[in-house]
């Protein structure tokens, strides 16, 4: 289960008339102070217009500024009927309409801890697609293939509230798909050494359960998967673990207020080693050109996609592509994974930069 809930969207006590209607009249209230300002905003806009430096407003600039307020309709009304012809004029000025480049991700951030009941945890954000991880671990028997080695579940969520396309009791075709993709590049990496999760040789190991969580969903839905997955992961911290007096292997809570009582598996928390780190990058390939980090809407409107997972030291753990009607050469590919070195290096300095600032706090 999610632990967060969905803000409800009043209170549980009931109403009098008099507070229906003081409400009433504070939210008529609110909605003429919102025209008012509505309108001062957009008389303010048209003032700076003439100043703005976006790449968007450059090249329709000349128009805009002729026609004000109406000129800007034009080109929104221009961008919703033919959002192809719109974003290739883009493309052809090697910029999108976000004031990209196109080989620029959009802003990253990652924080960690933010689930205090998990054992690790983070929320990563690219651009406004939003992601949170967490990590939950629980003692259990090993098989007899593998008795030295611990598991790990990997689940991915897309609940309604993350896009309009998801609509409540029908689950989102993505995430069956992009769970697969999780296991296999997590494991298929080598990051997590499975026997790391083993506590007693046949008897107890660890099964690390993974659940991501897509807040939205703004495109590149993967990538920030992956990071969150890497970030949670690099924040877990190994409990306690002790035998009880039936010999069942059972976790610590909390903190032991005597350990000389327990007969601990474990002396200390640690946390989990991390080698080989997997990083990814999708790229949307449209004709001649290639650019990183695809919108939801840009995905809607192009839909030829390459995802190249590279692992820390540089080496490719997989490419995936979704179909679509470019087909990916091996130049293509060579492209695509050269911009994926080169986001990597900015990935890798991100996670360490909020595992130091961890640290501090």
């Amino acid at each position: 289960m999610c632990p967060y809930k969905r803000p409800k969207l009043c209170s549980e006590r009931n109403y009098s008339i008099n507070d229906i209607y003081t409400t009433l009249l504070f939210s008529s209230l609110l909605f003429s102070i919102e025209v008012v300002n509505s309108l001062l905003l957009r008389r303010k806009r048209r003032r700076m217009a003439s100043a703005a430096a976006e790449a968007t407003t450059t090249i329709h600039s000349s128009k805009a500024s002729s026609m004000g307020l109406a000129g800007e309709m034009e080109v929104e009304a221009y961008r919703r009927l033919f959002p192809l012809p719109f974003y290739e004029r883009h493309l052809q000025e090697s910029v999108r309409p976000d004031a990209r480049p196109l080989s620029r991700s959009r802003e990253t951030s990652v924080a960690l801890g933010p689930v205090a009941t998990a054992d690790g945890s983070a929320l990563v954000k690219i651009g406004e697609t939003t992601m949170l991880a967490a990590v939950k671990l629980e003692v259990m028997m090993p098989s007899s293939d593998s008795p030295d080695q611990g598991c790990v579940g990997v689940e991915f969520h897309m609940p309604p509230i993350c896009s309009p396309t998801v609509r409540p009791g029908r689950p989102a075709e993505a995430a069956p798909v992009i769970s697969k993709q999780l296991s296999n590049v997590i494991m298929s990496s080598g990051m997590i050494d499975s026997k790391e999760l083993s506590l007693i040789s046949g008897k107890a190991a660890w099964m690390a359960y993974l659940d991501i969580y897509c807040l939205n969903a703004d495109g590149s839905l993967f990538d920030a998967a992956l990071l969150s997955a890497i970030a949670a992961f690099s924040h877990l911290q190994i409990p306690l673990v002790s035998v009880n007096d039936d010999g069942r292997v059972i976790a610590v809570s909390g903190e032991p207020k005597d350990e000389s009582k327990l007969k601990l598996v474990n002396k200390e928390k640690r946390k989990l080693s991390l080698r080989s780190i997997p990083f990814s990058l999708t790229c949307m390939l449209h004709k001649k050109y290639i650019f990183v980090d695809p919108t939801a809407e840009e995905e809607s409107i192009m839909e030829t996609t390459v995802t190249v997972v590279l692992d820390s030291l540089g080496r490719l753990v997989s490419v995936h592509k979704a179909g679509g009607s470019v087909l990916a050469y091996n130049s293509t590919l060579q492209e695509c994974i050269a911009l994926t070195k080169r986001r990597v290096e900015e990935l890798r300095k991100i996670l360490e930069e909020s595992l130091l600032a961890m640290e501090v706090d």
